[in-house]
């Protein structure tokens, strides 16, 4: 029988990757507009470099079901 840690460890892990992303993203797409307003050609970079984080949030969510569906 699974305990209340292996849950709350699957929230911690998903969690911290979407805080993480949000706090990115958010630095990201102020600086992002700035840039666009000056030189509109840097759109494809930063559309580009406002994705990147998401990987962030897609590490965390496989940890979290790695830890639950392992842990049994």
């Amino acid at each position: 029988m699974v305990g209340w840690e292996v849950p709350i460890g699957a929230a911690i892990a998903f969690a911290a990757g979407a805080i993480g992303t949000g706090w990115a993203q958010s630095r990201i797409g102020s600086a992002g507009a700035g840039a666009i307003a000056e030189r509109p050609e840097t759109v494809g970079s930063i559309i580009i470099l406002e994705a990147i984080p998401e990987t962030l949030v897609i590490l965390g969510f496989v940890v979290a079901a790695m830890i639950i569906l392992m842990v049994k």
